[in-house]
């Protein structure tokens, strides 16, 4: 990100929408904003093979594997607005598990680029699939939309919710019922 062409940017828009930029409060906003951008559009930057860090490990646990209510924080790519919430992820490991950590990172990796909720979580779910190659995958996101809440429709308690399945979960609704009342259940 060229740092300095982005904080003239964002000069010229506080200039635009009738704001002093040399006023005190503003000065620094520039670069401020500049260093938020940066940050929250870091997983442009990302490698997941970096991400997992040899985490991959051969073992011959078959049963579902669960990490819940992961916090993310994204950018709606039409307004860049903030999209907010919980990703749950599942997956039935076919010889292969991945660190534990690693997902989360995963997510963070989509949710921190310009996004759309539906695509994040395919990406989550296709990552999964292509390294692991497990039994099944199956992503859940859940999320509240600034750009639907603060502006356009103005509906505050609205929420979204996708999913992205693949594998046993698609396949075998027993499996897919087991995962979505696992998520569904109170943490401990």
């Amino acid at each position: 990100m060229d740092n300095d062409k982005v904080k003239n940017l964002i000069y010229d828009l506080l200039k635009n929408i009738g704001e002093d930029p040399k006023r005190e409060g503003l000065l620094d906003t520039p670069k401020r904003v500049t260093e938020a951008y940066e940050f929250l559009t870091s997983g442009y930057h990302k490698k997941i093979e970096e991400v997992m860090n040899d985490a991959l490990f051969n073992e011959k646990y078959d049963e579902m594997v669960l990490v819940k209510n992961i916090d993310f924080y994204s950018l709606c790519e039409h307004h860049m607005l903030p999209f907010y919430g919980k990703v749950h992820v599942a997956y039935i490991p076919d010889g292969k598990i991945i660190g534990l950590s690693k997902i989360p990172r995963i997510v963070d990796v989509f949710a921190r680029r310009l996004q759309v909720q539906e695509r994040m979580t395919q990406q989550i779910a296709d990552t999964l699939e292509h390294y692991l190659q497990p039994r099944g995958v199956a992503v859940v996101s859940e999320a509240f939309h600034m750009c639907m809440m603060m502006r356009g429709v103005q509906k505050q308690n609205s929420s979204a919710t996708s999913s992205a399945v693949h594998g046993d979960f698609k396949d075998d609704p027993r499996t897919r019922a087991e995962f979505l009342n696992l998520i569904s259940q109170k943490n401990l």
